[in-house]
């Protein structure tokens, strides 16, 4: 009794190992299942019969080279309908709807994608053994592969090919199912359009390069097109801005011109390759660029304009004269606007550029993948703009220091100039006379220049003489007091500072400095002119009352230096 009692836990447990077991055989099986490197079905495309033995799909580029290369006419073109997974069609339409479905995704892979073949693997597997340890599928057999990615309604159709083993045979790379399914709606969005459906079949050949004859002929006639509709749209906009009789009108058809000019050009090409006509794939990578490129251009320099339209009517610098003295505050104000404007600017592209490039999947074409992987893309760039970016971080280093303003009064190599714009590229100088200087910033912020309106506004200007040695200096003084008298007293600073200086002599006589004391730089130099005009008819008129010699004769100073010959 005691061991009956004992001996009925032994049934119990192996019940139990036997049902554990069986909740575990079809787990294992399962991820037997999910690690095999192909998908297990029970047929495929059991509507189109035996593959044909001039079809390879034994690798992922032998499918791809199939796909591609078959005549899409004659007997061989319905063969292609091996290269898809045809499950969700009734094998009684497979042969007919494999073919037909086959025919248009040809036809917009041709369109829209431009193929990277280094990334369709030629492995049964899809290994890929040029992949570092670093990368996540290193050393992975595929099942699936990523061929391209089509844009649908703003959502990415993929292409892409599976590994698949039907039951008792062997496994092959088609078309994906879920591709399969895609494929009417990509035709539809980017198959041929119904104008190019009309084009005699001459037009419609392979020319050269993959590229039909229609796209030789038609891409330079549209580049003419989108020229025309910018220069009309340019040409109807000055026509409508003549009639703008207030500022804020004109500052707003002047903030909008090129922009809609631009927009004018991108909508043109957009709409002659979109919707009239569908162009191929190599030119696509190039032209999807250019026009997202063309409208993110034009929406960012929109708003740049209009910023700065903006600021110009609220701080109202340019009504001022921002050379005078009393705007010293508004000099220094709308020089740290230019900065912000630029550091705008530079935000602005930046992001822009960012967009396109995301827009476009530039990176994407024609290897350019690697170049960005590697940097070196970034390098080119960098190497090719250098000298604009030295300049635009110039300029913004003149602005944020305040060297120069806005308005400041210089002196750059000999020349008086007031500060008029601070570019990204260049510093505008208007000299005295009002010719323009134009300056490179990179060489402006490098090369010695004089402020005159930097700290201290407050300045001497000095008139330098040449006077006989037996001048009366005393009496040079008092004229030159009753000059300064004569002068617009608001012009002039502290009398204190005026002096009349002997700092020189030689052969020809003395030097004689006469020094105006001047309260605002902007206007000193017109003070010093009248000052200097006013001192030099004094000085005639004496001579001419006293008789006596004021300014030396270069004769007689050269007579006094040459050696006598009746000496010799």
């Amino acid at each position: 009794m005691h061991r009956l009692t004992k001996s009925r836990p032994a049934p119990l447990l192996l019940g139990l190992c036997l049902l554990l077991l069986a909740a575990i055989a079809p787990l294992s099986a399962q991820a037997q299942s999910d690690d095999a490197p192909w998908f297990e079905v029970d047929s495929l495309n059991s509507g189109l019969g035996p593959a044909p033995a001039s079809i390879d799909r034994s690798t992922p580029r032998a499918t791809m080279e199939s796909l591609l290369r078959i005549p899409t006419d004659g007997p061989v073109s319905a063969s292609r309908a091996h290269l898809l997974d045809l499950s969700d069609i009734p094998p009684e339409d497979q042969t007919t709807r494999g073919a037909f479905l086959a025919e248009q995704l040809v036809s917009v892979i041709h369109r829209r994608a431009v193929l990277d073949w280094g990334q369709i693997l030629d492995r049964p597997d899809a290994l890929d053994a040029r992949q570092t340890s670093n990368s996540a599928t290193a050393g992975m057999k595929r099942r699936s592969l990523l061929v391209w990615e089509i844009e649908l309604d703003g959502i990415p159709a993929a292409i892409r090919l599976n590994r698949i083993k039907p039951a008792g045979g062997d496994p092959v790379w088609v078309v994906s199912r879920q591709t399969v399914q895609k494929i009417p709606a990509l035709y539809d969005a980017y198959g041929p359009s119904g104008y190019e459906e009309h084009l005699p079949d001459v037009l419609r050949q392979t020319a050269f390069w993959r590229l039909m004859w229609w796209e030789v002929i038609g891409l330079p006639l549209l580049a003419l097109l989108a020229a025309l509709a910018g220069q009309g749209t340019a040409v109807a906009l000055r026509r409508v801005g003549r009639h703008a009789t207030r500022r804020i009108t004109t500052a707003a058809f002047r903030a909008a011109r090129m922009p809609l000019v631009l927009v004018a050009v991108a909508l043109t090409l957009a709409v002659g390759t979109q919707t009239i006509f569908v162009f191929s794939g190599r030119l696509n990578s190039v032209l999807t660029p250019l026009i997202a490129a063309g409208f993110v251009t034009a929406a960012l320099m929109l708003i740049v304009n209009v910023i700065e339209v903006i600021l110009d009517q609220i701080t109202g610098f340019d009504e001022m004269d921002l050379t005078r003295q009393q705007f010293d505050e508004a000099r220094t104000r709308a020089t740290r606007i230019a900065a912000l404007r630029r550091i705008l600017v530079i935000i602005v592209f930046l992001f822009g550029f960012g967009i396109v490039l995301a827009s476009a999947n530039l990176f994407r074409t024609y290897g350019f993948s690697l170049l960005a992987s590697a940097g070196v893309l970034t390098l080119i760039l960098g190497y090719a703009a250098r000298t604009i970016l030295t300049n635009i971080l110039a300029s913004l280093q003149i602005a944020l220091n305040q060297s120069a303003r806005i308005g400041d009064r210089v002196v750059y190599k000999e020349a008086l100039c007031h500060v008029e714009r601070i570019n990204f590229t260049y510093v505008q100088l208007r000299d005295w006379d009002g010719t323009r200087l134009v300056v490179p910033v990179s060489e402006f912020a490098s090369t010695t220049f004089e402020n005159w309106t930097l700290k201290e506004p407050e300045m001497l200007r000095v008139l330098r003489f040449k006077l006989a040695p037996d001048t009366d200096i005393d009496k040079m003084r008092a004229v030159f007091e009753e000059v300064l008298d004569e002068l617009d007293q608001a012009e002039l600073d502290d009398r204190e500072k005026s002096a009349v200086r002997v700092t020189g002599q030689d052969a020809f006589g003395i030097d004689v400095w006469f020094m105006v004391p001047c309260r605002d730089p902007n206007t000193s130099w017109d003070v010093a002119c009248l000052a200097r005009e006013a001192l030099l008819s004094r000085l005639s008129r004496m001579e001419e009352e006293e008789e006596v010699t004021l300014f030396p004769q270069a004769s007689l100073a050269a007579e006094a230096v040459s050696p006598d010959p009746a000496a010799a």
